[in-house]
C-alpha cells in the first residue's frame, strides 16, 4: 500500500479513527499517524480503547517495508445493527443491517402514504420486528434507526414540515413510532436518504447531484462526500422549481403553483399526460413499462419529461458544477429514454466547463438504495463523536 501523506488538519478523535478504518483511509496504527499527525501513543491509546469497545478489531498482518509487519485492524461491523425505513408513497420497507450496511433480513407491505403516520409507522413497526426475528436479532442489537420519507423534513426534529404528498404528516415526531429501541433515530427525505445510499459504505469526496423521478422529483446535493441540508433541512427541494412547458400548458401542482417541475415531468404527470393521450395504462409503472418496451407515445413522453427535468438541471450545473449527477426513482426504470432526455436538456444548456467531465447515468439499484442509504444515516448518527466517546467510556 503506498504511504500515507500526513495531512495535520484530519481529525484523531476516536470516532474519525473508527470512521478511517472503516472507509478504508488506513488499515494500521501506523497509516493512523501518518494520515492525522498524531503522536503514536495517542493513536495507540486511542485504538485499544475502540478494541475495548468492541467497535475495533485487529487482523492479520500487512506489508512490512522493512522491520515487524504492521497489525491491520478491521472495524467490528457486528458489534450490533440498524433497522433502516423506506417511507414510499405507496409501501412501506424495512431493512436490519450491520454496521456496514449489509442486508441481514429485509421485509415490505403496500400502504398509501395518504393513510396517516398511525397506520404507516405502525406498519413500519411490525415489519421491523419482523426482519429482527427473521436475522435472529434481539430488540438490544439495534443501534439506530434510520428513516426516509417522502417529503420535506426538518432533519434536527425528524418532523415532516409541509409535505404536499403526505396529509396528515406535518410536524408529526416521526422518531417517537420507534421508542421501543432504545436507539436514536434519524429522520430525513427520501432522495438525500437515496444519495447516501448511491455513495456506498465507503463514501466519495466528489461531488453530486442524485436525482429522483419518482411520484415527485427531488435532488439529493452531495457535497464533498456529504449530504448538504440546507438550513432547515429543505435543500434540494428542486420539484417546485418553476419551469415553462414546452406546449405552452398551465398546469396546477400539489402545492398551489403553477408549472412546478414535479407537475409537468413527474410520475404522477407522466400517467396524466398518458391517459390524455388515451395510452391503456392504470399507472406510472404501466407507463414505464411501456417506454421500455418501445412503444412510441410512451417513450415520447418519458424523454420529454426527461426534457424539461434536464432544462432545471442544466441551470443547477451552471451554479454547483457537479462530478456527475444520478437518477433514480420509479421513472429512472424506463432507462436510456428518460436519460436520453435529460442529457439532451443538460448538455445543450448548460457551460462547457461546468459539463467538460460531467457524467450522467441512472442508478444501478435504485429500489435499493433508500433502505441502504436510510441504514448509511443511522450507521453515521450512531458512530458519531459523542456515540463514540460514550462507548469507550461506558
Amino acid at each position: 500500500m503506498s504511504a500515507v501523506t500526513a495531512t495535520p488538519a484530519v481529525s484523531a478523535s476516536p470516532a474519525a479513527l473508527l470512521h478511517h478504518v472503516r472507509t478504508g483511509r488506513a488499515r494500521s496504527r501506523a497509516e493512523l499517524v501518518a494520515l492525522t499527525g498524531a503522536s503514536r501513543n495517542t493513536i495507540s491509546g486511542r485504538v485499544d480503547q475502540l478494541i475495548g469497545a468492541n467497535l475495533l478489531a485487529e487482523g492479520g498482518r500487512g506489508w512490512s517495508t522493512g522491520g515487524r509487519p504492521p497489525t491491520l485492524l478491521q472495524f467490528n461491523s457486528e458489534a450490533g445493527c440498524v433497522l433502516a425505513v423506506d417511507l414510499g408513497v405507496t409501501s412501506v420497507d424495512v431493512a436490519v443491517t450491520d454496521l456496514s450496511a449489509r442486508v441481514l433480513a429485509t421485509a415490505g407491505h403496500p400502504i398509501d402514504i395518504s393513510e396517516g403516520p398511525a397506520a404507516v409507522l405502525g406498519e413500519a413497526s411490525r415489519l421491523g420486528r419482523q426482519v429482527l426475528a427473521e436475522a435472529g436479532l434481539r430488540d438490544a442489537d439495534v443501534r439506530a434507526v434510520g428513516v426516509g420519507v417522502p417529503g420535506p423534513v426538518e432533519f434536527s426534529t425528524g418532523r415532516p414540515s409541509h409535505p404536499p404528498i403526505m396529509p396528515g404528516w406535518h410536524d408529526h415526531p416521526i422518531p417517537d413510532a420507534f421508542a421501543r429501541w432504545a436507539a436514536p433515530v434519524f429522520v430525513d427525505n427520501d432522495v438525500n436518504v437515496m444519495a447516501l445510499g448511491e455513495l456506498g459504505v465507503e463514501g466519495s469526496d466528489q461531488d453530486a447531484l442524485v436525482v429522483k423521478v419518482g411520484t415527485g422529483v427531488g435532488c439529493g446535493v452531495i457535497v464533498a462526500g456529504r449530504v448538504y441540508r440546507g438550513a432547515q433541512g429543505s435543500a434540494g427541494d428542486i420539484g417546485h422549481i418553476h419551469v415553462h412547458a414546452a406546449d405552452g400548458r398551465s398546469v396546477l401542482c400539489r402545492c398551489g403553483n403553477t408549472n412546478c417541475l414535479e407537475a409537468l415531468a413527474s410520475g404522477a404527470s407522466l400517467l396524466r399526460d398518458a391517459l390524455d393521450a388515451g395510452l391503456p395504462v392504470a399507472s406510472t409503472r404501466d407507463v414505464v413499462a411501456l417506454a421500455v418496451r418501445g412503444d412510441g407515445p410512451a417513450l415520447e413522453l418519458v424523454r420529454d419529461a426527461g426534457r424539461t427535468i434536464g432544462t432545471v438541471l442544466a441551470a443547477l450545473v451552471n451554479f454547483f458544477n457537479p462530478h456527475r449527477i444520478v437518477v433514480t426513482g420509479g421513472v429512472a426504470q424506463a432507462g436510456l429514454p428518460l436519460l436520453s432526455g435529460i442529457r439532451e436538456s443538460v448538455y445543450a444548456r448548460a457551460m462547457p466547463l461546468a459539463a467538460r467531465t460531467l457524467d450522467i447515468s441512472v442508478s444501478d439499484a435504485p429500489e435499493l438504495s433508500g433502505r441502504v442509504g436510510a441504514a448509511l444515516m443511522a450507521i453515521e448518527g450512531y458512530l458519531d463523536d459523542e456515540s463514540v466517546r460514550q462507548a469507550i467510556t461506558s
